[in-house]
């Protein structure tokens, strides 16, 4: 048994932790052990599992007034695309930013609207924008900007900084990016909780998180070019987007030291501490800011392209919260659902790969396999759609141009 596996065979171990462990943890800890078992437990079990016949009419609310391709009953689950029922142009000056034709598209316009990506967070379940860039890149769809949450500015950053997909998808195949995310199995943190304590008995006062994350800025740092090191210096503009706790508002971090900003874009609470990051103190953007699509338009994106890798908020029956964890699964993929929605609406396109069951920190490399795949094949289905958006803002800014 490798080391990976020994890892994934303790987070089974803990979920299969019986009534006195959790008595255990509760009185040698306190309340701080037991939410962190609880934090593990609902990060590493998989998702919950939705009951067949009650996914029709939550899919209908969600993509009401939205045109929706791939999404009926027999290939629902190989993701959906859905697009503004009408989308609109903008005026001339913001629509004609860039010039030059998509590749393979000749009967677009020289001139054409700014494309821009909005990644979404979602742990590994976000190793699905891999599979989103490389069917946007084969197909010849420019990216003139990226804005991501999480795992979509670790994806995102990297990709702006000129890292080859390749080499992105190679870090998480052999572990090392989670490696340096967890440089300790969350099993064998939780259980020296108590020992976090001792710094605050002498007077020392740490902030709260079972990993600090310098480790894992370091590693993002030295997995870019030098001159691209630098958000401001990338080949692309890219925003990482974390929430800061001083105020309760979403941050951008458009410019200054690329592992420091996706470390605090990364941070969730209490599994990693909050980062000092100029008058801010960051934590995970997806508390307030999990799909960043105002973040894309704000870059000046005509077309804006959102990822999202959120599980499918399904009806569940009581049974299905009789698990360690169940209820703040559930609760995070509540809180996810209802403050993506409005950014959704933002979008043109919105691109939504199939990652039901896939745990928010899986170690399960069939996790990864799946959600790459299901970005890449929920992404061929969308690119008739982006080109003909795309080819009606070319023509709508022409149009204005012309006019002027």
């Amino acid at each position: 048994m490798n080391a990976a596996d020994r890892i994934h065979s303790s987070l089974m171990n803990v979920r299969t932790t019986s009534r006195h462990e959790v008595k255990r943890l509760n009185t040698c800890g306190g309340p701080a052990a037991m939410t962190a078992f609880l934090l593990t437990v609902s990060l590493q079990q998989p998702a919950l599992a939705a009951n067949a016949d009650s996914c029709g009419a939550d899919t209908n609310d969600r993509l009401a007034g939205r045109r929706v391709l791939g999404a009926t009953p027999e290939n629902a689950s190989a993701g959906t695309v859905s697009a503004a029922a009408e989308p609109q142009g903008r005026d001339g000056a913001s629509s004609t930013r860039q010039t030059g034709a998509v590749q393979g598209s000749p009967a677009l316009s020289i001139r054409r609207p700014r494309i821009g990506l909005a990644l979404g967070g979602g742990g590994t379940r976000g190793t699905a924008h891999i599979g989103v860039l490389r069917v946007l890149e084969a197909e010849g769809i420019p990216i003139d900007c990226i804005a991501g949450t999480s795992m979509g500015a670790i994806v995102g950053g990297l990709y702006c900084a000129g890292v080859p997909l390749k080499q992105i998808e190679a870090m998480i195949y052999n572990r090392k990016l989670m490696h340096s995310y967890l440089t300790v199995p969350i099993p064998l943190r939780v259980a020296v909780v108590p020992v976090f304590f001792l710094p605050h008995m002498v007077g020392y006062h740490p902030y709260d998180g079972l990993y600090r994350g310098r480790r894992f800025a370091k590693f993002l740092r030295n997995a870019v070019p030098t001159d691209c090191r630098l958000i401001e210096n990338m080949q692309k503009p890219f925003c990482a987007v974390a929430a800061n706790l001083l105020d309760g508002k979403g941050y951008g971090i458009t410019k200054g030291d690329f592992g420091t900003a996706v470390q605090a874009s990364s941070a969730l609470p209490f599994l990693r501490r909050p980062v000092d990051f100029e008058d801010k103190l960051l934590v995970d953007g997806g508390l307030v800011e999990n799909l960043p699509c105002e973040r894309v338009r704000k870059m000046g994106a005509d077309v804006v392209i959102a990822v999202d890798v959120d599980d499918d908020l399904t009806n569940l029956t009581r049974k299905d919260f009789r698990k360690i964890g169940a209820s703040i699964a559930r609760a995070l993929n509540m809180h996810l659902s209802a403050i993506d929605a409005p950014q959704k609406a933002l979008a043109d396109v919105v691109i939504h790969p199939d990652v039901t069951g896939i745990r928010l920190l899986s170690l399960d490399m069939k996790d990864v396999h799946r959600a790459i795949q299901s970005g890449t094949e929920t992404t061929l289905k969308a690119i008739p759609l982006i080109k003909r958006i795309i080819k009606e803002k070319s023509i709508a800014a022409e149009g204005a141009a012309d006019a002027s």
